[in-house]
């Protein structure tokens, strides 16, 4: 039982609301289920072939990561329309198969309609990863043409028991998962004080402690974006301001992040006494106001602020307890489900759209792959044109794409390697093969969101267990997977490359033009004044595009780009996050005092608002320039006492550090 709790106690941490280990879950429960079933229709009565099994199995793992619909009916009608999609790829498949010359350019040609389908949504997107991979079934297993009646039982199984697994087994809950991300706020908080205690006992804050803190904070808001993502909101998807118990619990989880935010910054400058975040930790409330009373607290500044910070967090703390209790009592029952769904995506077959851009990309690197994979393997060619297919997932760059590329390579390297060791030692015993298989599925898929590498390590030692059970595992197959793998990899790089190439600056430029528009609309909407709700809404909208461009920022940072400036990168993020922060305090403090501002801070205002179209016209030549970052230049942040004075003033200055010559 012991062992028992810190294994949920790691998930917890880990994995908030559990959403990772649901879905390796669904994935894992459906294609044990669906070829269980298959198993016992295949002894009962009938002899099934084996593209039955591997459609299950395929269908199986697409229908757990790609049906993203909210409802289980919209979620069982994406499953249909899918299997209807995926008889007609895998007949397609087999009718052409002694028609070689001709079934290989097809398989382009549903790549292409897969890829293009994306434009309709997350439902297009489904459609076409079931499409993608029966095809790519149907050619690798070959099955005839008297196969199909008995094959397409796979297909159909794998709908039933996926849409089983999710609405019944493992099913989508908002509400549950809600209250279990305020819960991990809550203890990330506590993770929080519990480091802040022990810094404070000593005394000394550290760089590494600098990097804990850091890094503390930004798990915090992790779960903070995933607690805000369970939120019902409307058709364009924002939050309702007209349901107070929604915009009510909005405002606690805001306010929770930014104290909390709040106190490691102030702690960089000034550590609060050991005794006040003690007394909070234990919640003795008493206890902490007399120690931020006292004089030996009251007396320096930067102490004070610091504990003001403290007794805020406190504050927001108790208010957010007492939502998870109303949680725990009553399901969020006061707040409605969603009015509508998210409205349907924009039709645009234009090449000015991403995705249609990305869809001649990915045939593009289809087509090469399937070139070179032809010329080294006449039957094993398709994991190369699978490799390019897949490395364009959630990718927004050239260097993202090579960065997926690589990882891909590694994983399935190491991958093959291990499950080849496995598979020599176990693979006459399918009894031990069998579960260690389910089991790198679960781990596989429940990395998925973590590392693409780790995921594809753990898919590679799945194959090389199949192959080991079905008798066909040599070193040359292996051999031949990896150098197909790298092929795909290769062409799916180059192709990203040369072909609407988007570029990493270029796709950072986007994404600080919304940062800087976000901050734009930020500071616009506290200059007139607008309601509470609102200003709180546009600076989560900030917090997100900050977000966004780190994401954007990460290939600079790798080894293998020509622009490798770590260092630099992580100053100028910081520099963005150091803007980011003080421009959502600055719209905290202007919701508190509830009117619009004036004399020095409304010019302060109106100056950062008249300088950020010029500095957002530089976009990420922020990166490269070279800056000399003080470390004493740095200001303790007052949070009731002249605070948006300070907080627009410290905008101001980030944003000058941002591009000196223009400062």
């Amino acid at each position: 039982m012991r062992f028992a709790a810190k294994i949920r106690d790691w998930l917890l941490a880990n994995d908030p609301a559990l959403s990772r280990l649901r879905m390796a879950g669904r994935v894992t429960l459906t294609v044990i289920a669906a070829v269980a079933c298959l198993a016992l229709i295949h002894v009962a009565s009938l002899a099934l072939p084996t593209i039955a099994y591997g459609l299950a199995i395929i269908l199986s793992i697409e229908g757990g990561v790609a049906v993203r619909d909210r409802l289980p009916s919209d979620q069982l009608k994406t499953r249909l329309i899918g299997c209807v999609v995926s008889l007609v790829c895998v007949g397609l498949a087999a009718v052409l198969e002694d028609y070689r010359y001709i079934s290989d350019p097809m398989f382009l040609v549903v790549i292409a309609g897969a890829t293009v389908g994306r434009v309709y949504g997350p439902r297009g997107f489904a459609v076409g990863m079931f499409a993608f991979t029966s095809y790519f079934m149907g050619a690798y297993l070959k099955p005839g043409l008297s196969d199909l009646p008995l094959g397409a039982i796979g297909p159909v199984i794998a709908v039933v028991t996926g849409h089983l697994v999710r609405t019944y087994l493992l099913p989508d809950d908002w509400r549950r998962d809600l209250l279990q991300s305020l819960v991990a706020i809550q203890g990330r908080v506590g993770d929080i004080l519990m480091k802040l205690a022990v810094l404070s006992s000593g005394g000394i804050v550290s760089d590494s402690d600098r990097r804990e803190l850091r890094q503390l904070e930004e798990r915090l808001k992790d779960v903070v974006l995933m607690a805000e993502g369970f939120l019902p909101r409307t058709a364009d998807g924002t939050i309702d301001p007209e349901d107070e118990p929604l915009t009510s619990l909005t405002m606690k989880i805001f306010d929770v992040h930014l104290a909390a935010e709040s106190v490691i910054v102030l702690s960089f400058e000034a550590l609060p006494p050991f005794m006040l975040v003690h007394a909070l930790i234990e919640g003795d409330q008493d206890m902490a106001e007399k120690i931020v009373a006292s004089p030996a607290v009251a007396g320096d500044d930067r102490v004070a602020e610091n504990a003001a910070a403290l007794i805020w967090l406190q504050k927001v703390r108790m208010a957010l307890a007492e939502a998870i209790e109303d949680g725990r009592r009553d399901r969020f029952q006061a707040i409605e489900d969603a009015a509508a769904a998210p409205g349907s995506a924009k039709i645009d077959f234009s090449l000015r759209n991403p995705v249609m851009r990305s869809a001649v990309q990915i045939t593009t690197a289809s087509s090469l792959a399937m070139v070179f994979g032809l010329m080294l393997s006449r039957d094993r060619w398709f994991w190369a044109v699978l490799t390019a297919f897949l490395i364009f997932t959630n990718t927004k760059s050239r260097g993202d794409a090579a960065i997926r590329a690589l990882q891909r390579s590694i994983g399935t390297l190491l991958g093959i390697a291990s499950g080849l060791v496995l598979a020599t030692l176990i693979g006459g015993y399918p009894l031990v093969s069998v579960p260690i298989a389910a089991l790198c599925i679960f781990l596989g898929f429940y990395c998925l969101q973590i590392s693409y590498a780790a995921m594809t390590f753990f898919i590679s030692i799945v194959l090389c267990l199949v192959y080991g059970l079905t008798g066909v595992l040599t070193l040359d197959l292996l051999q031949l997977r990896i150098e197909e793998t790298l092929i795909g990899a290769l062409a799916g790089t180059i192709v990203a490359f040369l072909v609407f190439p988007a570029s990493t600056r270029s796709t950072l430029d986007l994404a600080l033009g919304r940062w800087f528009d976000g901050l734009r609309e930020l500071l616009s909407a506290v200059r007139e004044g607008r309601s509470g709700f609102e200003i709180i809404a546009l600076s989560h909208k900030l917090d997100a595009a900050y977000r966004e461009v780190t994401l954007a920022a990460r290939p600079l940072g790798t080894s293998w780009s020509v622009v490798s400036r770590p260092g630099q990168v992580r100053q100028t993020l910081g520099i963005f996050l150091g803007a980011t922060y003080w421009a959502r305090i600055f719209a905290r403090n202007a919701v508190r005092a509830g009117e619009k501002p004036e004399g020095e801070v409304l010019a302060a205002l109106e100056d950062v608002l008249s300088n950020i179209g010029a500095l957002s016209a530089r976009g990420s030549e922020c990166f490269v320039v070279k800056r000399k970052l003080s470390r004493g230049a740095s200001r303790h942040l007052p949070i009731f006492k002249h605070g948006s004075r300070v907080g627009v003033e410290m905008i101001g200055t980030m944003l000058g550090r941002l591009y000196p010559a223009t400062a």
